[in-house]
């Protein structure tokens, strides 16, 4: 009994706090008076702070913000077979809309702080391949179907199932392969390590083996002026870095005049900014064009086959479902929420919404919307709880009206916080037992396989099958769970699909 009279906390409260290791002379203490909105999101429980969520929140956001700009530019980029492109600045309004409906819905539901948008392996596949095959609204369409079978999955219990077939060994695999693609990203978007274009290497340091340009220069000053607020537990830091970074990159910008790196007529300019100029925009506000929304269609069975058509949809959803499963596994870790079994609190419902996000997606022809692993810079600024969702899809929202302001903050500057946060995550690989070799050599692969092949589904799907073939053929064959010998099958599927769609093409 508590001897200083009843807790007053809720269930779910007390099972977090459980979760989340609190000793016992915390859930012994008096609770004090709660708000409405604590009590739903479990502020408190969690360990955090409103000031923490709203804060965590705004770093998402500014981490996530380029998806606005880049996602339109690989939509619009690509001409479907009726010789028809998606408009720029629709593409642009979309994929707000979306980004910032999924993100609340999803920090209501699931109560986690894990933002949406438009996945961008998804996005890539959708301009570059399918719609040399199809339509937009039929490439969408495909989205779409492959969203409700994700829905249904995990409606049915059978993606939690898979979820919790995966050992702990390979989840923690997964938070650390995450963290090192999520710093490899910030690398690349900084221009800190480069395409080469030669066979080997592959890739190199800057410009020609030098950091030498202003850019990635600020990208440098950004990543060790928020590692060292990091590193002295400043409150923000993350967030003050990102500010002052952009304030650097606005000054340099305005007394420089670098411009961007491909100008409008294409060409080149080494010495310029990646994705967006830190300049002030001359038109802050305009109102965002949905005509997008709801111009989907079914007819690519009818036009490439049932088959064909069938095999693109199975590419989408092995790609969006263990894409998702290794982010919310990698963030719920990072974040501390998961269990020792690697589970999260509403775990179920995440994933029901988590493939709506693709539903969704297909819908307003923004492409698949997911969990993003930008997620984890709120996290690392305090973000425990859905509330921070709600700052963040209130700011996407926000965005559809403030698409030029949204460029402000240089990709740059925005990659020295994924540099953060993979370091962060990679601390995870202390918690895994390396001595046994059958363990070791699938970790391995998890972890490399998805930063070099820039896929989270690629590592899984590598780790997966070394598991089961060095695991059982090394005499623990019993200890591996049928349905995880099931889903290692499906990946060698999907790892062969190219010859597949060769053979039925022929």
């Amino acid at each position: 009994m508590n001897p200083n009279g009843p807790d007053t906390r809720t269930e779910n409260e007390l099972e977090t706090a459980v979760e989340r290791g609190a000793d016992a002379r915390a859930l012994d203490a008096p609770a004090a008076p709660r708000s409405a909105l604590d009590r739903f999101f479990g502020i408190t429980a969690r360990g955090s702070t409103v000031a923490s969520e709203v804060r965590g929140g705004v770093v998402t956001f500014v981490t996530m913000a380029y998806i606005v700009i880049l996602n339109p530019i690989i939509l619009s980029s690509g001409t479907d077979v009726a010789g028809q492109t998606l408009g720029f600045p629709q593409v642009a309004a979309v994929t707000a809309l979306t980004a910032g409906v999924m993100t609340i819905l999803f920090g209501l539901v699931a109560r986690v702080p894990f933002a949406f948008a438009a996945g961008l392996g998804i996005n890539s596949f959708l301009a570059v391949s399918v719609v040399g095959q199809v339509t937009w609204p039929e490439a969408m369409g495909l989205v779409l179907v492959n969203g409700l079978i994700i829905v249904l999955l995990a409606a049915t219990g059978l993606r939690r199932l898979i979820f919790t077939a995966v050992p702990m060994q390979l989840k923690l695999a997964i938070t650390v392969g995450i963290g090192l693609f999520i710093a490899f990203i910030g690398f690349v978007d900084a221009g800190f390590v480069t395409a080469t274009g030669a066979a080997s290497p592959p890739v190199g340091l800057g410009v020609a083996g030098s950091v030498g340009t202003v850019p990635t220069i600020v990208f440098v000053v950004t990543l060790l002026l928020t590692g060292v607020l990091v590193a002295r537990k400043v409150k923000g830091g993350i967030l003050i870095g990102l500010l002052s970074g952009t304030v650097l990159a606005l000054v340099l910008e305005a007394v420089l005049d670098l411009g961007p790196k491909v100008g409008a007529d294409g060409t080149v300019n080494p010495q310029g900014w990646g994705l967006s100029v830190p300049e002030l925009p001359a038109q802050w506000v305009s109102l965002p064009d949905l005509s997008l929304v709801g111009q989907v269609s079914l007819g690519s069975f009818e036009r490439i086959g049932v088959l064909a058509a069938l095999m693109l949809v199975f590419t989408l959803v092995f790609t969006n479902f263990f894409d998702a499963l290794g982010t919310m596994t990698g963030l719920s870790k990072e974040a501390g929420l998961a269990d020792a079994k690697g589970e999260f609190p509403r775990l179920r419902s995440a994933l029901v919404v988590e493939g709506v996000g693709a539903v969704a997606g297909g819908f307003t022809s923004s492409s698949s919307n997911t969990v993003f692993i930008e997620s984890g810079s709120g996290i690392g600024e305090g973000a425990r709880t859905g509330l921070a969702n709600l700052v963040t899809g209130g700011l996407f929202l926000l965005a559809m009206f403030l698409t030029p302001l949204t460029s402000i903050v240089p990709s740059e500057v925005a990659a020295a916080a994924l540099v953060i946060v993979g370091a962060l995550m990679m601390a995870q690989i202390r918690s895994i037992d390396l001595s046994d070799f059958s363990v070791l050599l699938p970790v391995f692969l998890t972890v490399t396989v998805m930063p070099l092949t820039y896929s989270i589904a690629n590592g899984i799907g590598a780790g997966f099958i070394g598991w089961v073939v060095v695991r059982s053929l090394g005499g623990k064959a019993r200890e591996i769970s049928p349905l995880l010998w099931v889903v290692a099958a499906g990946f060698l599927v999907y790892f062969a699909r190219g010859p597949v769609e060769a053979l039925l093409a022929g």
